[in-house]
């Protein structure tokens, strides 16, 4: 049955072409609302050596962590657009897909892996593997070109598909949904737009109406149907040690949060350096993911005024720290680098805490 729901898709052009920076080739593609393990590819339900795909990959939900509700994941091909529904298909469903989102012959494209993963692996215990994150991606190519590191400087999903190395693509949908999100003192109609009523309201289960409205649907989509054509831009501009970085530090994002007694020790194994990287006289460090934990109730003093604290820390180590947040996990410091400044950034951070004794 063909689906009533259309969109395009930006290709990247055959390898002989010579396009502009920007051209792309637009494919209309089908959206499908997927409630049934049947009503996805063979090929991504049980992957195979012999048929390696890169998709592009997210997920809605409320409150998306451990403790949220996750509603749909969306998967893009270059011949559609499946968006699973994690409400309508329930467990059954979610557990079709984790071959795949596990698998090494798949790769998941994603802007920002951290809590999608988190709510994968404790919602459904399902350990989120090879992904390219492109907001790891869009660091390196800064670093590549000479910029200089600075802590927090994560680009957002509609800041890169602005950037005109990348799309140019002003991202409307994108902008509707917050609208739907934004916490607001009063319920009443705002605006017209684009013949979509928009109810600006406090409404954190947005993602759990059904019937999926066309909204949801396009912005759903939205999220993973220029992530194809983002990849190839992106990995063309990266060289071998920035694709062995963009690699590891995929898979200790996917970690991050996920955080269990047994160390990761059920994760799949990092990637390794490259023998030919690691022949170089200016090898790669191998990277890690280290938890620190916080004293109950000392994470503010820990963190500083204004965050003085920890932007003094982390402009002095090569290593990202991120904090558990509203969503937790609470008292825990994450920190993801190069081994050795990885330790640096926790031993600057006991000294901190020895300061509060």
């Amino acid at each position: 049955m063909a689906s009533p729901h259309k969109t395009h898709i930006p290709l990247p052009p055959d390898p002989g072409d010579k396009p502009s920076e920007n051209e792309a080739c637009l494919s209309t593609v089908p959206i499908h609302v997927v409630t049934h393990a049947s009503q996805l590819p063979a090929e991504f339900l049980q992957p195979s050596s012999e048929r390696q795909l890169v998709i592009g990959f997210d997920c809605e939900g409320v409150d998306l962590c451990r403790q949220g509700t996750l509603c749909i994941m969306q998967l893009a091909f270059p011949d559609a657009i499946y968006l699973v529904d994690a409400i309508e298909g329930g467990e059954t469903l979610v557990q079709a897909c984790k071959p795949a989102l596990e698998s090494s012959y798949i790769t998941k494209v994603i802007h920002d892996c951290k809590r999608d993963s988190e709510a994968l692996y404790f919602q459904f215990g399902i350990k989120l593997h090879n992904v390219v994150d492109t907001q790891i991606a869009y660091s390196l190519i800064k670093e590549q070109e000479g910029q200089k590191r600075v802590p927090d400087d994560y680009i957002s999903f509609v800041g890169l598909l602005a950037d005109p190395r990348f799309g140019g693509i002003s991202y409307v949908e994108k902008e509707e949904v917050r609208v739907l999100l934004r916490q607001v003192s009063f319920d009443f109609f705002l605006c017209l737009l684009d013949v979509v009523v928009l109810y600006v309201i406090q409404d954190p289960n947005f993602w759990t109406y059904r019937p999926l409205s066309e909204l949801m649907v396009r912005a759903a989509a939205d999220d993973v149907r220029f992530l194809l054509f983002i990849y190839h831009k992106m990995v063309e501009k990266l060289n071998e040690r920035s694709l062995w970085y963009l690699a590891v530090r995929g898979a200790l994002y996917c970690r991050c949060f996920c955080i269990n007694d047994s160390d990761y020790a059920d994760w799949p194994a990092l990637p390794p350096v490259p023998d030919n990287l690691i022949a170089d006289e200016n090898a790669p460090e191998e990277e890690t993911l280290y938890v620190l934990d916080v004293p109950k109730g000392k994470m503010g003093c820990v963190i500083g005024k204004r965050g003085a604290n920890i932007l003094s820390i982390k402009e002095s180590c090569s290593a990202e720290i991120f904090f558990g947040g509203d969503k937790g996990p609470p008292d825990k410091v994450f920190i993801i680098g190069p081994v050795k400044q990885v330790r640096k950034a926790a031993a600057m951070l006991r000294g901190r805490m020895l300061q509060m004794y």
